[in-house]
């Protein structure tokens, strides 16, 4: 389950501050408080955070080489020197070879552009070199997006007769390369260090051109959204700066791959340009988008676009194919450590870091996929965002031929041989070096929403969101919700709580729970709109999460009823034994274990299990962590658990429980909502005749909305919903398509139904 965290708690002076600031800037407290707890604690840090742009950028002499690298490029264009720029195949790269190439053009100088394809491998390395050496024989060599390190390389290009020349921005090995070097973490002057390699190549174009360069700085911010650095500080001034040149003169490689986009942010870029680009590197073919963003030719730029545009397709067919696979891995495997490791001969090496970053997204830890290569493994690694994995394979570095990256991605090759010790050697130092806490999946909220419209226009003022400058996101409390389907089968929900209307894409798997009368929480977002002229204000759900308490839920009895369906299983300790159980297994592994129970008056006699993260109905989560599951769906998929514990004598196990093992406390009864119902012929069939004339009455696509749909006809609850699934089940009625129609003239016996005759057998025990 995910974990609610507040961003911010503030203290009453600090709130004294915030009301201060707000009052002068006229902006609601709420966007204010974001603003003081994200950094901009003055009332002139948040007036610059609300108008970013050009009028904030830094001096790029600032930068330690800058001046150095300036001399050496004019000495370079008066004497009419060969000038070679080495990049980098993916996103971030290409924008900085396209920002360098056109400044140096403009500048007075014609570069020759070399971009490895992924196969060569990530950097500079002796043998794409030669390739530059016997192709054009540079005098100067300028690294974009990488260098930093390829010490050797570099000296290796100097004996060879050329200048060299490196702007990167990635972590800072402990041997620099002995040259002029160009990299924002190097210490010096520049107050800003988490430039892209795209943002430091306009860095550079500034120095050379002034304010020429601003008609480079749409590459730059593509280049930012797609390298996730945070959008903040100077970063966040070249994305607003870029999506302005975007929205207003789109170049017409940015149009072809845009294409009938209604609105241009910092979202738009990072899910539909910057895939299309990195796709091309992934797919083998990176010279297409560097070719795209550095010809002018129209006709050219249309068909490369074309071009990206189905590579993207395959790329993205090929990365669920090899997600599919992974996943299964890890779930045969077991994801019991603080680090997910795999390693396969037959996977793409392009696909490997975006399928790693979906599973450390799912698995809320570290992810690192391997390509094998004869006696080598070449992989990515992504992690998340409160583990430093570049770090951690520094620590690990003894296991590794070779790596570079930075806090949450890097390019990792090792050894097919060390594997199992770098796997084991990263587990260890996440574990010491990190809290449970800090892998848990986390939902970040400001808190409450109010004032829905005025916020959410405010909001708007925050873009670009994204790292470091996440989208607000708020809670609403909210009982029994009217959720429904947008259309007939379709995924997406639509609702209205607290006279806010709400979507929630891909909501159907929680529709049970919101329709319950079971108390939870809507994490959600602002989304504003307009269309002719009207706006329009929503709610988009992100999450929704348990909050404890309400009344007692006819789909809890719904679950407990079907689970009768599943094999019977033998109780084999008591409350006080398996509390030490549990103890045992939450002390040794974050990851696991799941404790059901389908009274939630049971937890109460399982101190072991304070704290513990607790989901109603399905997991909400399939990372495996430790967690308590409140009556359970039927089929419920708990295969990927280690352990599998019933707090309470559960009807029968009627959950995908693998191999996982099985314990079952023989004290507490889990079925008492069962003993509420009789099966004796005669109260069926007065549930039965009460269908035959009132049927009209009820709806709904489950047991328990059908007898909320008609209070229950008058009958119990738990009588209600047990009749209508025997009578489903001899064949006798149907709620298909939500709505009920009783079948006329069959006959049959109750002792034909398996759930009447199971809840028999529980009235006889």
């Amino acid at each position: 389950m995910k974990k609610l965290v507040h961003e911010f708690e503030l203290s009453p002076a600090q709130e004294a501050e915030v009301s201060e600031c707000a009052a002068s800037l006229g902006i609601a407290p709420t966007t204010a408080r974001i603003l003081y707890a994200r950094g901009m604690d003055t009332r002139e840090k948040m007036h610059a955070f609300l108008h970013p742009g050009a009028q904030h950028f830094l001096s790029p002499l600032l930068m330690k080489g800058m001046r150095e690298a300036v001399e050496l490029f004019t000495q370079a264009r008066d004497e009419e020197w060969r000038v070679a720029l080495f990049g980098d195949y993916d996103a971030d790269g290409i924008g900085a070879l396209a920002v360098l190439s056109r400044a140096l053009r403009e500048f007075g100088i014609e570069p020759y552009l070399y971009v490895p394809e992924r196969s060569e491998g990530y950097g500079m390395s002796i043998a794409a070199l030669d390739k530059i050496f016997d192709e054009f024989m540079p005098d100067l060599i300028v690294t974009v997006d990488c260098g930093i390190s390829n010490a050797a390389e570099v000296a290796y290009a100097q004996e060879a007769g050329a200048y060299v020349i490196v702007t990167d921005h990635h972590e800072l090995p402990e041997t620099l390369p002995d040259c002029i070097t160009i990299n924002p973490k190097l210490a010096d002057d520049y107050p800003y260090d988490n430039l892209c390699g795209a943002g430091v190549a306009f860095k550079l174009a500034e120095a050379l051109l002034g304010e020429r360069a601003m008609q480079f700085v749409d590459f730059a911010a593509l280049s930012t959204v797609a390298d996730s650095v945070p959008l903040l500080g100077e970063n966040r001034d070249i994305v607003a700066e870029g999506l302005k040149r975007i929205e207003k003169h789109p170049r017409p490689a940015f149009a072809a791959l845009l294409g009938k986009a209604n609105e241009i942010t910092a979202q738009t870029l990072a899910f539909t340009v910057a895939p299309r680009i990195n796709a091309a590197g992934r797919m083998g073919d990176a010279h297409a988008a560097l070719a795209l963003f550095t010809t002018e030719n129209e006709e050219a730029i249309a068909l490369l676009a074309e071009k990206l545009n189905l590579y993207n397709a395959e790329r993205q067919h090929a990365c669920d194919e090899l997600y599919a696979q992974a996943v299964a891995r890890i779930r045969q495997e077991g994801a019991f450590e603080p680090v997910v490791m795999l390693a396969a001969e037959n996977w793409n090496a392009g696909f490997v870091g975006i399928v790693a970053a979906r599973i450390a997204e799912e698995f809320s830890r570290p992810a690192l996929l391997f390509v094998r290569r004869g006696d080598m493994l070449r992989g990515s690694a992504r992690s998340v965002e409160g583990v430093n994995i570049f770090e951690a394979l520094r620590a690990c570095s003894e296991y590794i031929e070779e790596f570079g990256g930075h806090s949450q991605a890097a390019g990792v090759n090792v050894r097919a041989d060390q594997f199992d010790a770098l796997k084991h050697a990263l587990g260890e130092y996440i574990r010491t070096h990190y809290t449970r806490d800090d892998l848990a999946s986390k939902i970040y909220v400001v808190g409450e929403g109010e004032d829905h419209a005025r916020v959410a226009r405010e909001l708007s003022l925050l873009e670009p969101f994204g790292i470091g400058n996440r989208r607000p996101l708020f809670t609403m409390e909210a009982g029994r919700l009217d959720a429904n389907p947008v259309k007939p089968l379709s995924p997406h929900l639509s609702m209205n709580a607290h006279g806010l209307d709400f979507m929630y894409f891909g909501g159907a798997k929680d529709l049970k729970f919101l329709r319950s009368d079971l108390k939870k929480t809507l994490v959600y977002e602002y989304n504003v709109s307009t269309f002719r002229g009207r706006e329009y204000l929503k709610g988009f759900v992100r999450a929704v999460l348990p909050s404890g308490g309400g009344t007692a839920s006819p789909e809890i009895f719904e679950n407990t009823l079907l689970a009768l369906r599943g094999p019977r299983v033998r109780a084999d300790a008591g409350t006080e034994e398996l509390d030490g159980y549990l103890a045992e297994k939450r002390a040794a592994c974050a990851y696991g274990l799941c404790a059901v129970c389908y009274d939630v008056t049971s937890l109460a006699g399982f101190p072991s299990l304070a704290g513990l993260p607790a989901d109603v109905f399905r997991l909400s989560s399939g990372n495996c962590e430790n967690v308590v599951l409140v009556a359970p769906d039927p089929g419920c998929d708990l295969s990927g658990y280690r352990d599998v514990v019933f707090l309470d004598m559960p009807p029968a196990n009627a959950l995908k429980t693998g191999g996982a093992q099985i314990r079952v406390n023989g004290q507490l009864d889990g079925r008492k909502l069962l003993y509420r119902v009789t099966a004796e012929r005669e109260a069926l069939l007065s549930v039965f005749q009460a269908l035959r004339t009132q049927g009209g009455r009820v709806s709904g696509e489950t047991y328990a909305e059908a007898a909320k749909s008609c209070a229950c006809l008058g009958f119990p609850t738990e009588q209600f919903i047990f009749a209508l699934a025997v009578f489903e089940e001899l064949g006798l009625i149907s709620l298909k398509g939500g709505h009920l129609s009783v079948v006329r003239g069959k006959k049959t016996e109750l002792s034909a139904s398996a759930l009447y005759q199971a809840v028999a057998a529980l009235g006889e025990e």
